[in-house]
């Protein structure tokens, strides 16, 4: 039996009468009284003995409505509460994401996060291993790779480029690379991800890829710390937009190859994220999603 339901017997018998309830609710009468039967119905008892003049609570009725008005009135402040956490969303909102994408990317925004959305209280945990939402009590993990598969919903929250990079210092050591082959015999600097040490790819203007094996005296396992390796000149290396857009637009690093995309895994990378479940989703996560979509 519906809330609604509920309340229209309760209103009746506040209001002594079927005409009176229609009024509140602004109905026909009839419709009420096909409310009360349907109830009566399901219930399996009389809640009202009717008569063309009068209205009174059975013995029976009247004991079940004194039960229900505490359990309605409970529901109906529990709604009031629901819709107004929808509206100014509270608790504590648990995201995941890696060290180096949390610090330049997250970090910044959490002045306006704070400004927003006051009524949550965000735990930001940053590190580099893939955690077990569901086994960690993560609610968002935000994740630099491709279209997510499995269990974990996905929400897009950017896309993500590469870019080969190095210090200016480097490149007056000597030529330049001139095509993306040339770096099977540079000494390039390496991120300690498996599938970032060995072997970058391209694709020039016109669509045509080609990969390239890479190797180099130096394997790092941050990417801020492999961003600060280029800047001092220590050799080229493949880092995300997001990482080192301020340095090429500064002139810190230079991209060495300008009209080609890169990558280390696939040109389709995006910067995600995922959460266990879109079925009744609390408030704070969406309020976070829907914050992060926003501004990153």
């Amino acid at each position: 039996m519906d809330l609604s339901t509920l309340n229209t017997l309760l209103l009746v018998a506040q209001q002594g009468s079927l005409a009176g309830a229609a009024r509140v609710l602004d109905l026909d009468p009839s419709s009420v009284s096909r409310t009360l039967a349907a109830a009566e119905a399901e219930l399996g008892l009389r809640i009202f003995q009717r008569s063309t003049r009068r209205l009174n609570l059975t013995e029976e009725g009247e004991s079940y409505l004194t039960r229900i008005a505490p359990l309605v009135q409970e529901l109906e402040l529990a709604n009031e509460e629901a819709q107004s956490q929808r509206q100014h969303p509270v608790g504590l909102l648990r995201i995941s994401a890696s060290v180096a994408f949390g610090q330049v990317c997250m970090l910044p925004l959490l002045p306006q996060f704070q400004a927003e959305l006051p009524g949550i209280q965000l735990d930001l945990h940053l590190s580099d291993l893939n955690v077990d939402l569901v086994g960690e009590g993560i609610d968002i993990a935000i994740r630099l790779a491709p279209a997510p598969k499995g269990d974990l919903i996905g929400t897009r929250l950017k896309g993500a480029r590469y870019h080969v990079c190095a210090a200016p210092e480097y490149l007056t050591r000597g030529p330049a690379p001139e095509h993306p082959s040339d770096l099977a015999h540079i000494d390039c600097l390496r991120l300690s991800l498996p599938e970032y040490r060995s072997c970058w790819q391209f694709r020039d203007p016109q669509g045509g890829q080609i990969e390239v094996d890479v190797d180099g005296s130096l394997i790092i396992s941050n990417p801020l710390a492999l961003r600060e390796a280029a800047r001092l000149g220590l050799g080229p290396t493949l880092l995300a937009d997001w990482l080192v857009a301020d340095d090429l637009a500064t002139g810190q690093l230079v991209d060495l190859f300008p009209n080609w995309q890169a990558t280390a895994t696939t040109f389709e990378t995006g910067v995600w994220a995922l959460y266990p479940s879109r079925s009744y989703l609390p408030a704070r996560v969406r309020a976070g999603l829907d914050f992060f979509k926003a501004h990153l």
